[in-house]
């Protein structure tokens, strides 16, 4: 009986050492695994011939494949209604890191987070991480929205600035709010006393018909220098302010060949910087979870893109107060409402 037992025990010892040897050959093998062979998606709510937003982010897949040596997959045109199970075929599928693009996949991503942690989830824009693996990067829209007031300032020829924003939702807040104040505030020091601006949103990414008519009716009511971060409602916008004539700030891709004489800048989101550097953080197991992951300015994420109807005198302007921004003398804190 002894002699059995010892058999037995002997037995169950080395099951045990074969599982835990398996266990460790498994996680070494994920620990070492080239960036390359990781299973990366970027899920995307439009189209990426968007020519905004969706665009942008696909400008990053594109860098991170390129420089990287990644092979990110991306899936577009996800409807809101789809956003839980897309996260969740992915994470059952075994993708290492899962990015969505745009605050509206914040709710979703940390709903299914919880069910999968082995996988990351990163949220563009995104400001919940309530898991250690939600890991979501904010580029500080508001940064790049103060670029396009100090282009928008020097424009306008009365003071009268419309925004258009696709979802009331912080981000957008804080952004349209930077704007507002930053080119009322530049075009009363040029002299136009009666400068205002007027905001509406479009509770839309997709709606161009209703761009255009949103925009319309605030070029009517006497707006000359228009201004929407909107996605694709933003093209609708843009043809707008072409056949009647104001001008219109470009934001988040270049517009600026969109509607040549019409579309005076843009301010682009590097996309490909900011992509690079949160896989490259990912990669290297820094990009932390359980916090949001910030970068701006500071970091080369904006930049204004000019036509030749920006003078150099302004081209100026707008660099020096871009330096203002680097150097930490603009309080934007105080400019949200």
């Amino acid at each position: 009986m002894k002699k059995l037992l010892t058999i037995l025990l002997v037995s169950s010892l080395a099951l045990t050492s074969i599982f835990a040897q398996g266990k460790s050959e498994e996680a070494t093998s994920t620990k070492e695994k080239g960036i390359g062979d990781l299973k990366i998606v970027l899920i995307l709510p439009g189209p990426i011939n968007d020519q905004s937003w969706n665009a942008t982010n696909y400008a990053g897949l594109v860098a991170c494949n390129d420089q990287l040596g990644t092979k990110m997959e991306y899936l577009e045109n996800v409807q809101a209604s789809d956003y839980e199970s897309t996260f969740r075929n992915y994470a059952e599928r075994g993708y290492d890191l899962i990015m969505a693009a745009g605050t509206q996949f914040d709710d979703a991503a940390n709903k299914i987070a919880g069910e999968y942690p082995d996988s990351t989830f990163c949220v563009v824009n995104g400001f919940r991480a309530d898991y250690a693996n939600v890991s979501p990067i904010f580029p500080k829209e508001y940064e790049a929205s103060y670029i396009a007031a100090l282009i928008a300032g020097e424009v306008t020829k009365n003071g009268k600035f419309a925004t258009i924003g696709g979802f009331p939702n912080e981000a957008m807040e804080k952004l349209l709010d930077v704007y507002e104040y930053v080119s009322v505030e530049l075009a009363q020091e040029r002299g136009i006393s009666n400068s205002s601006a007027t905001r509406s949103y479009a509770n839309s990414w997709s709606d161009i018909a209703l761009g255009k008519q949103m925009a319309e009716t605030m070029i009517d009511n006497g707006a000359d220098t228009l201004f929407v971060y909107a996605n694709q409602v933003g093209l609708g916008a843009i043809q707008a302010a072409k056949e009647k004539g104001v001008k219109f700030v470009g934001f988040s891709s270049n517009q600026n060949d969109t509607a040549p004489g019409t579309v005076v800048a843009s301010v682009l989101f590097n996309f490909q910087t900011f992509y690079t550097w949160a896989v490259q953080k990912y990669f290297e197991g820094t990009l932390d979870g359980g916090k949001v992951h910030e970068a701006g300015i500071k970091e080369n994420i904006f930049k204004p893109i000019y036509t030749d109807q920006i003078s150099e005198s302004v081209r100026a302007k707008i660099s020096a107060g871009i330096d203002s921004a680097v150097a930490g003398n603009v309080d934007f804190q105080s400019m949200f409402k």
